[in-house]
């Protein structure tokens, strides 16, 4: 026992280094990412936990740098998009599940928004599990949260059928930067033991308090001419309006592509 417990923990600790380590990497080295890495990468992120060992999931591996530059108005022209050597598009798929069943006398009923749920789990899933191996064998990651912002440019140019809508992307390559790490709240913040325990004001104010005195935060705030940082988030960032308007699109996507 004794034997064993030495032999795994040095990788438990460079499990537990490697997710404590991680930072959004938008910019990449001209190095391309050698296929059998990347199998290994992908493999990996297919181990995931999955609803009913279904795999209800797609990658779409993109290095066509056609395609790439195809793809950028939908991420909002950043330039990772382009720079990076793979994007890696991971969307919830019932259309294979569903053939597969047709083919075997069977009705599948997965044309409802919980399958959607279900299938975008899992897709999230294994796209945490690639980012990790990823991340563990040396490259740079970057999620982008503007797949469901634009999902119907996205289907359109990745060809992608009914049954089958993006739910995240993510570039990968070996980093030319190295950023800070990013801040995150105490653990007290998101964490309840037992049932869920509300919010004071005091808790709020106390748990925010670090990320809102910190010199980086308190310029977004001067920069954008607001008050509190807060405002920041919900005048500027992430406005009412957008998010009325992306919403309505992304249940335009659902009903078009059959969860609706």
């Amino acid at each position: 026992m004794a034997l064993f417990s030495t032999l795994t923990k040095p990788k438990t600790m460079e499990t537990l280094q490697t997710l404590n380590s991680h930072r959004s990497i938008r910019k990449y080295k001209n190095l391309k990412v050698e296929q059998n890495l990347l199998n290994t990468i992908l493999e990996a992120g297919c181990r995931a936990s999955t609803t009913g060992n279904m795999q209800v999931y797609s990658i779409v591996v993109t290095t066509n740098e056609g395609i790439k530059e195809k793809l950028a108005p939908a991420h909002f022209n950043q330039p990772g998009v382009v720079q990076a050597p793979v994007i890696l598009t991971f969307c919830a798929d019932f259309n294979r599940f569903n053939k597969w069943c047709k083919l075997s006398k069977a009705e599948p009923g997965y044309d409802n928004f919980l399958s959607f749920m279900t299938a975008a789990i899992d897709a999230l899933l294994v796209a945490q599990n690639v980012c990790v191996a990823a991340e563990d064998k040396g490259l740079g990651i970057c999620y982008y949260g503007t797949t469901t912002y634009n999902a119907q440019k996205i289907i359109d140019t990745l060809n992608l059928p009914k049954g089958v809508v993006p739910i995240t992307t993510v570039t990968l390559g070996y980093a030319d930067e190295q950023p800070d790490l990013t801040d995150r709240l105490p653990l007290e913040a998101v964490v309840h033991q037992d049932t869920y325990k509300d919010y004071s004001p005091d808790d709020i104010d106390r748990i925010y308090k670090e990320k809102e005195s910190s010199p980086l935060y308190q310029q977004f705030v001067k920069e954008n001419n607001k008050e509190t940082l807060a405002q920041v988030f919900t005048d500027v960032r992430y406005k009412k309006a957008d998010n009325e308007h992306f919403s309505n699109e992304l249940m335009k996507v659902l009903k078009n592509q059959g969860f609706l």
